[in-house]
């Protein structure tokens, strides 16, 4: 079973992709992945150099996220010309990745934005959404990074809107109020009814 995972920034999916691992999924991170190949020497800088130029370089010679961030929210021309580098490559690496998941495991993609990519639905099997309202996402995403709360809400808007995202989901998982414990068995629940593989 492929199962796509998503949820807005500060939803905790990351949380829940642990809990799916810890029950015996295959993780394939696409966050992680994008982070990989636009790190110093990563696949995707050459061209990233070549379509921005150097201004977009760290100093370490990987990308700069907060200077490319701060691009595309204010060109979306510009986030359209990083997908089109980004997406082929991580899109190639998920499925190298997913290949090396053992016979009959289920797989999971930890997706941030599979609703708004258009092309998840026709690879995975299921969606799941964790959902929590945008005071808790701000006040979680806050609380971790550091960041200033409009660039939160800038990341925030950019992303589909709750409704849209639980419109698209075969189970959607409220993490709103939840405890860890509470947490933990929605997941081991939803698990079990989808795989058939009862948590120990």
């Amino acid at each position: 079973m492929r199962i796509g995972l998503t949820g807005g920034i500060g939803s905790g999916k990351s949380t829940v992709a642990s809990m799916l691992v810890s029950l015996g999924a295959k993780l394939v991170d696409t966050d992680a992945i994008a982070r990989s190949v636009a790190e110093p020497r990563g696949a995707a800088m050459p061209a990233l150099e070549a379509e921005f130029g150097q201004s977009i370089l760290a100093e370490d010679g990987g990308m700069d996220r907060a200077r490319m961030r701060s691009l595309v929210f204010a060109d979306i021309q510009a986030k359209k010309r990083l997908e089109s580098i980004l997406h082929p490559l991580i899109g190639a690496e998920c499925e190298r990745q997913a290949a090396a998941a053992a016979s009959g495991q289920a797989i999971v993609f930890d997706v941030p934005l599979l609703v708004e990519s258009g092309r998840w639905r026709a690879i995975v099997d299921r969606v799941l959404v964790i959902d929590a309202t945008e005071e808790t996402q701000l006040r979680r995403v806050l609380t971790r990074s550091g960041w200033a709360s409009e660039a939160v809400r800038a990341v925030i808007a950019q992303q589909a809107e709750r409704a849209h995202r639980r419109a698209a989901a075969d189970a959607v998982i409220f993490n709103e109020n939840l405890a860890m414990p509470e947490l933990a068995s929605e997941v081991q629940d939803l698990w079990t009814r989808w795989t058939g593989i009862v948590a120990r």
